[in-house]
C-alpha cells in the first residue's frame, strides 16, 4: 500500500483521536485501563521524586494524613495467587506482601524477611522480621509463608501462573499435580525461619518472589469465607476498608506496617468511570494521564496545567498481537511473517499515536536487560508480505483463506484502538485479508487467554521484574503455561533452558538475545509498540509519587502538602 492510499484513512483517524480520550490501555503483565498505561502504575523502574524539567520549584510543607484520589477500574481479582493482570496487581501490592519486594530504584530488597543463600545458589534461608504483622496485629510466621505457597500450588486454587513463578522450588510440580500434600522444598525451621530449596541456581529466583503468587496470606482469613478477599487480612502498607464494585475502593493506612506506616491516611479509587482530564481540572482527582486529545494544550507553556505536567519514564512493556500457531492460518510461519511485513508501524506511531509509542522491533522492551538494539525485526515491506503469503500453504486466494478473528479486551460495542483500525486496514489493502474483531470483558478475556482459546489476540506484557526470563521464558518456552500462542521451537527451548542456569550475566543475556532472534524468525507475535515518553498531570500538593516502569508498592511513599 502506498502512503497516498493511506492518507484519507489517517485524516479520519487523527480527527477521531482529537475527539477521544487517547489510546486505551491493552497491556499484559496483562493490563487494562487508560490510567494503567500512564499515571497509576508503575506496567505499567521507578524514579525517586517525579522528574520534571519545566515545573518551578515549590515551597510546601508535608502533612501527615490526607486522602489521595485517582481514577481506576474494577480489578478482575483481589486474590494474589490468582492475579495475572496489572489492574488487579496495582491494588494487591499495596494490600499484601511477600518475603521480598522491589524498591523504587528497582532493587530486590527485604519485605517480610531477610535471607541468606548457600554457595551453590540452591538453598535460601529466610528469617521473618519480628515486627512483621498482619493487618489485625497477628505476627507473620514461617508457617504462614509455607501455607501460602502450598495454597498457591494447590490444584484446587487453580492459579494460572504458579508453575511459572514458584515452579523453580523443589516439590512445587508434585504439589500441582496432586502427587504430594506439601511442597518438599519449603521447610519451616522455627517460627521465624524458613528454608526454600530450588532445583538449580537461578539468578532471577528472588525476583520471582516479588510477584503476588508468592505473597503471604492469613489462613484463618482465607478459610473464613469464599469472599475473604473483600475483607483481606494482608501485610501490606494499606488495608482494604471499603470496596463497592463499579463505584469506589478505599485503602486505609496500616499503622502496623513493618517498613514504616504510610504518610497518607487513605487512598480512594474512583471505579465509576469518567473523563480523567476533566476530573483533574475540576480538582476531583490528584493524578491523570495525558492522552492525544490534550497533549498539545498541556505542552503549551502558557497553559496553567503545564506547570503540573511531568514526564514519566517509558514503562517496561511491549504491546503486541499474538497468533495461535496451532490454528489455521497461523500454523504456517509465512502467513505470520506476511502480517508482520504488511504493517507500517513507523507511520502509525508518528501520524496516529503522535510519538507516544515507539515501534517495537522485538519482544524485550527498550533499555530492558538483554535488549537487542540491533535486532532488525520486520520493517514495512508490502511486496515481501504479498510474496510470503503467496508462498504459504494457504496461498493468496482470499476466497479459500481461513477466517481470522482477532479478540480484544473491551465491552461490547466499544471502539477498537486507533492503531488497530489502521493495522486492520493495512492488512486488507496490502494482503487482501479482512480480520474480524470480537471484544470480551477483561476478566473473561484473561481467563480465555490463559486457556489458549483465541485464534488471534491483542494485548501487552508488562515486566514483573527486570530480567529477560520474565518475557522470553515465561511467554515462549514450549512448556510454559503463559505461552498463549502455542509456540514451540526446540532451539528456543534449548537456549532458554541454558540461560536459566548460566551464572555469568553477560553470557546469560547473550543466550536470551539468541533465543529472541529464533522466536522472532518464527513470528508468533506481531510486536507493535514499546512505551514512548509518557505525560502525567499531578497536583502540586502531591510529593514523592514515583513514576515507575514496574508495578511495585508506591503509595506508602506519597505525601500530601499544604
Amino acid at each position: 500500500m502506498t502512503l497516498r492510499l493511506l492518507l484519507p484513512l489517517l485524516a479520519i483517524l487523527v480527527l477521531a483521536a482529537a475527539c477521544s480520550g487517547g489510546r486505551s490501555g491493552t497491556g499484559g503483565r496483562d493490563a487494562s485501563t487508560d490510567e494503567a498505561t500512564t499515571a497509576p502504575t508503575a506496567t505499567d523502574a521507578p524514579r525517586s521524586e517525579i522528574p520534571t524539567e519545566d515545573a518551578p520549584a515549590r515551597v510546601s510543607t508535608p502533612i501527615e494524613g490526607g486522602t489521595f484520589v485517582r481514577v481506576w477500574a474494577d480489578p478482575p481479582t483481589l486474590d494474589p495467587h490468582l492475579t495475572t493482570d496489572a489492574t488487579s496487581a496495582v491494588i494487591i501490592v499495596e494490600v499484601f506482601g511477600g518475603l521480598v519486594t522491589i524498591s523504587p530504584d528497582l532493587q530486590i530488597v527485604p519485605d517480610l524477611a531477610t535471607w541468606d543463600v548457600t554457595p551453590d545458589g540452591t538453598v535460601y534461608t529466610f528469617r521473618i522480621r519480628e515486627d512483621a504483622k498482619f493487618h489485625d496485629g497477628k505476627p507473620v510466621t514461617a508457617l504462614d509463608v509455607k501455607w501460602s505457597m502450598e495454597r498457591a500450588a494447590d490444584p484446587a486454587t487453580a492459579s494460572p501462573v504458579v508453575d511459572q513463578y514458584l515452579g523453580d522450588i523443589v516439590g512445587v510440580k508434585e504439589k500441582l499435580e496432586g502427587e504430594a500434600a506439601e511442597i518438599s522444598g519449603v521447610r519451616v525451621l522455627d517460627q521465624q525461619t524458613l528454608e526454600i530449596t530450588i532445583d538449580a541456581a537461578k539468578s532471577y529466583f528472588l525476583a520471582k518472589l516479588t510477584y503476588p503468587t508468592a505473597f503471604v496470606l492469613d489462613r484463618e482469613n482465607v478459610e473464613s469465607s469464599r469472599r475473604w478477599f473483600r475483607e483481606p487480612n494482608g501485610t501490606g502498607p494499606f488495608r482494604l476498608t471499603e470496596y463497592t464494585p463499579g463505584e469506589r475502593m478505599i485503602l486505609t493506612k496500616n499503622e502496623l506496617y513493618h517498613l514504616g506506616p504510610p504518610m497518607l491516611e487513605r487512598v480512594r479509587f474512583i471505579l465509576s468511570g469518567g473523563t480523567s482530564m476533566l476530573m483533574y481540572e475540576n480538582d476531583e482527582i490528584h493524578i491523570a494521564g495525558v492522552g492525544l486529545a490534550d497533549l498539545d494544550r498541556v505542552l503549551d507553556p502558557s497553559n496553567p496545567l503545564n506547570t503540573e505536567l511531568h514526564r514519566a519514564p517509558p514503562r517496561f512493556s511491549t504491546d503486541y498481537i499474538g497468533m495461535n500457531v496451532t490454528e489455521p492460518p497461523f500454523d504456517d510461519p509465512k502467513v505470520r511473517q506476511a502480517l508482520n511485513y504488511a504493517i507500517d508501524k513507523e507511520l502509525i506511531a508518528s501520524e496516529i499515536m503522535a510519538g507516544l509509542v515507539v515501534p517495537a522491533n522485538g519482544i524485550l522492551p527498550r533499555d530492558f536487560p538483554a535488549y537487542n538494539a540491533g535486532l532488525a525485526g520486520y520493517e514495512y515491506n508490502p511486496e515481501k508480505a504479498r510474496q510470503l503469503l503467496k508462498e504459504s500453504k494457504y496461498g493468496d486466494d482470499m476466497e479459500q483463506f481461513p477466517r481470522i478473528i482477532l479478540t480484544t479486551a473491551g465491552s461490547f460495542g466499544s471502539s477498537v484502538d486507533l492503531d488497530m483500525e489502521v493495522i486492520l486496514e493495512m492488512w486488507k489493502q496490502n494482503l487482501g485479508i479482512e480480520v474480524l474483531v470480537q471484544q470480551t470483558e477483561f476478566a473473561t478475556y484473561l481467563q480465555d487467554l490463559n486457556k489458549r482459546r483465541f485464534q488471534m489476540f491483542q494485548i501487552g506484557w508488562i515486566a514483573d521484574y527486570p530480567d529477560p526470563e520474565n518475557f522470553l521464558d515465561i511467554l515462549f518456552h514450549s512448556e510454559s503455561s503463559n505461552n498463549h500462542t502455542g509456540f514451540s521451537n526446540d532451539e528456543a527451548d534449548r537456549l532458554l533452558e541454558l540461560a536459566r542456569v548460566e551464572p555469568d550475566q553477560a553470557a546469560r543475556y547473550e543466550l536470551y538475545r539468541q533465543a529472541e532472534e529464533v522466536i522472532m524468525a518464527e513470528a508468533p507475535w506481531v510486536p507493535l509498540w514499546y512505551s514512548g515518553e509518557q505525560y502525567v498531570l499531578l497536583k502540586p500538593s502531591v510529593k514523592n509519587y514515583h513514576l515507575s516502569q514496574l508495578i511495585i508498592p508506591l503509595l506508602r511513599y506519597v505525601e500530601l502538602t499544604e
